[in-house]
């Protein structure tokens, strides 16, 4: 403590997160997915880290995995950490000019459906109600509001 003392501090840690933003051409793929423990939502595709994994090669198993996809355009946009006591980074990807190349392999608790969205169809399902990653919609609820800002993610994602 500040005064030189000691005092124990309860957290909670958990694994990483991978979140991807999937493109192909001038669109955008969502995961519209429903899970044994929440209702079916519109999130970004991704999952949790394994033991000893790096952030890049989950998200590279993961888009695999749930979607079918690869891409050798990656590029990490920003790492997220949780408010409050509780140790979750979240790392968010582009992965540019994705292509298909496999079918879906999805864990017994998951049901996804792949969409592929125009960037503006994309912004307003991640500003929506129906979307399921609070972190990110903060940041593209900002963007909105900054057209420049906006802009320039949007150059970002299909460079």
């Amino acid at each position: 403590m500040y005064d030189g003392s000691t005092a124990t501090f309860e957290m909670l840690k958990r694994p990483g997160t991978i979140q991807i933003v999937p493109t192909e051409g001038q669109k955008v793929y969502l995961s519209y997915e429903e899970q044994p423990t929440k209702p079916r939502t519109y999130t970004l595709l991704g999952g949790r880290m394994e033991h000893d994994e790096e952030p890049l090669a989950t998200a590279k198993r993961e888009l695999l995995e749930e979607a079918g996809l690869e891409s050798d355009n990656w590029e990490l946009l920003k790492t997220y950490e949780y408010e409050g006591k509780i140790e979750w980074p979240m790392y968010l990807f582009v992965a540019r000019n994705c292509k298909k190349v496999a079918e879906q392999k999805l864990d017994p608790g998951e049901k996804i459906e792949v969409k592929k969205v125009t960037f503006e169809d994309f912004i307003t399902i991640t500003s929506s109600e129906e979307f399921w990653n609070t972190l990110f919609t903060n940041d593209v609820l900002r963007m909105r509001l900054d057209k420049e800002k906006l802009g320039k993610f949007k150059q970002k994602l299909f460079k």
